[in-house]
């Protein structure tokens, strides 16, 4: 069961306890496999697309709704660097995502380079769309 509250444009929802630090679903082994909502998240990594000495750096990101339901999806994530040091973090959300509809998002980012950087997704929310 999933309870929802909504207040301002903030969705936050008690899932299924998914809320631990994982990393994010770039390219996944067996044993790192999400379960559950977080599995929606087929992709999610960093893109360089920097040239000329400019940097441009974006998370980019596929959600393929698994449920039987029209969904909302909200996560947070935090971008490392090998000493564990935060050097950048948001939130992201892909709305109205039909069931078995597949979804593809992209955001900037203020990381200088991909160097040496893991991204951790820090919490992961799936709820049925109004």
């Amino acid at each position: 069961m999933i309870a929802i509250v909504v207040v301002v444009t903030v969705i936050i929802a008690a899932g299924d306890g998914d809320q631990d630090t994982t990393p994010a679903p770039s390219t996944t082994t067996a044993a790192e496999t999400p379960q559950g909502e977080r599995a929606d998240l087929i992709s999610f990594q960093l893109d360089d697309r920097s040239v000329a000495g400019l940097t441009n750096v974006w998370v980019v990101w596929t959600i393929r709704n698994n449920s039987s339901e029209k969904s909302d999806y909200a996560w947070d994530w935090e971008a490392v660097d090998a000493a564990g040091t935060r050097l950048a973090d948001g939130t992201e959300l892909e709305t109205n995502v039909q069931p078995g509809q597949t979804a593809q998002g992209e955001f900037p980012t203020t990381l200088k380079t991909v160097k040496g950087i893991k991204l951790n997704i820090t919490s992961f929310n799936r709820t049925a769309s109004p």
